[in-house]
């Protein structure tokens, strides 16, 4: 049946290959499961500031990443494409929406439906095509690598590498803890296992470094399996605060970083697979697109922040998925992980601060490709990487760098060969501010 439906001969694969695509694009992307609840919690900040329910993402995290794969699998089932809730999306909602501006979780999980909704609609119609065509590719790549250095800074305070100060307002943190050398010690081991080509090395290093810490008595261990904790926010979205003035540059943000990360992800795991033809158009681009939104959606239904494409799925494409098959057997693997939360909950916050690092890692690596010829181009990129990690926002990056961007071009007397789209989206920044 399996055969019939995924096609295997006609892409050249077989079960066999499809199961092992799926199982290492599985171990890429495992450590979502700890990371996300841990994020979204706010473990580090601590919960008096109305974060997440630990237990609660835990289950909806590894149960909207099932159904966005297994969306994935049937309706798009030409791509090995792996889903989970984003990384940098997760902490601007926990850091900057609930923590930050004071939102309950429901209203931020209002906020992710209405962004999915709006992305769904933007599938089924040209304008998709329109806005990845007219956003500038430094502008992209600037934001892409301001999120990882927001993710760094918060990984870094995790560690405990990086404390406040009243004067500098930063400073090194107490690295003769013994958790915080061993938050460094993971970290070095995730790169060393990625430069040895070891698959699951995000994965390896957390549970390897945390039985470490659990052995020596420097962490409490709480057991391995036990009952799958409640979905506290199933359905649970406020969307009447989701619509409130003050959410616009919210959403906005949520919708640019989805809807650009998604594009950025398929294309990659589409030139990996093969599914660019001469004139560089992603065959079958809209069905995946479309997945990737309606498991958005869904996982704002169950609790959890925006879903989307993986880009370790291109992992499970060299190990030579190629079908939605991949996909299915990534989503089975998760939904056998869902008894595993007192394992979660036992994993130091510093080991899991590591990953954050590391993750961080990942989106800054791209920058190469900015136009650094082109002072026009990568002022504004280099904008948005320092304004996310120093004023502690992601929105804040995004919209800062694409008023710096019109204003140049302006001035420059590039006016009437700038896309509408960026003088649309400068509008809009401009009034965020205000309406903020």
């Amino acid at each position: 049946m399996l055969n019939k439906y995924f096609e295997y001969r006609k892409h050249k694969t077989n079960f066999r290959t499809e199961v092992i695509a799926g199982v290492t694009t599985f171990l890429t992307m495992a450590y979502i499961m700890f990371l996300n609840p841990f994020i979204l919690s706010g473990e580090f900040a601590g919960t008096e500031k109305g974060f997440f329910d630990f237990g609660a993402v835990f289950t909806a995290t590894i149960l909207a990443t099932a159904v966005a794969c297994f969306i994935m699998a049937f309706h798009g089932k030409t791509w090995p494409v792996g889903l989970a809730p984003g990384m940098g999306i997760n902490a601007f909602v926990a850091y900057g929406v609930v923590a930050g501006q004071g939102y309950t979780p429901q209203a931020a999980l209002g906020a992710v439906l209405v962004a999915g909704v709006i992305f769904l609609a933007i599938s089924l119609t040209p304008i998709r095509a329109w806005l990845i065509n007219s956003i500038p590719k430094s502008l992209k790549l600037g934001i892409g690598a301001g999120i990882g250095l927001f993710l760094a800074i918060i990984g870094l305070e995790i560690m405990g590498v990086v404390g406040d100060h009243p004067v500098t307002l930063v400073t090194l943190g107490d690295i003769k803890n013994p958790l915080v050398l061993l938050a460094c010690a993971t970290f070095v081991f995730m790169i060393v296992l990625e430069k040895m080509k070891v698959r699951g090395n995000i994965i390896i290093g957390i549970l390897l470094f945390s039985i470490i810490a659990w052995v020596s008595g420097l962490a409490k261990f709480n057991g391995v399996v036990g009952s799958i904790p409640p979905m506290t926010y199933l359905f649970e979205f406020d969307l009447k605060a989701a619509f409130s003035a003050g959410m616009a540059s919210i959403i906005f943000t949520l919708l640019f970083i989805d809807f650009f990360d998604t594009a950025g992800t398929l294309t990659s795991v589409a030139n990996v697979a093969g599914k660019v033809d001469r004139k560089g158009k992603v065959q079958d681009i809209d069905k995946a697109m479309l997945s990737d939104s309606v498991g958005t959606v869904a996982g704002a239904m169950m609790g959890t922040t925006t879903v989307t494409s993986y880009v370790e799925s291109g992992s499970g494409v060299k190990a030579g998925g190629r079908t939605g098959m991949t996909s299915l057997v990534i989503g089975v693997l998760f939904l056998a992980c869902l008894f595993f939360a007192p394992l979660a909950t036992s994993l130091p916050k510093e080991i899991d601060g590591a990953a954050l690092l590391y993750v961080a890692i990942l989106f800054v690596r791209n920058i190469t490709d900015i136009e650094w010829n082109d002072i026009a181009e990568s002022g504004p990129a280099v904008l948005a990487m320092i304004v996310m990690p120093l004023t502690y926002s992601i929105s804040n990056g995004i919209a800062l760098a694409f008023i710096a961007y019109a204003l140049i071009r302006i001035f420059t007397g590039k006016f009437g060969k700038t896309s509408p789209a960026i003088w649309v989206i400068a509008a809009a920044s401009v009034l965020s501010f205000y309406v903020g």
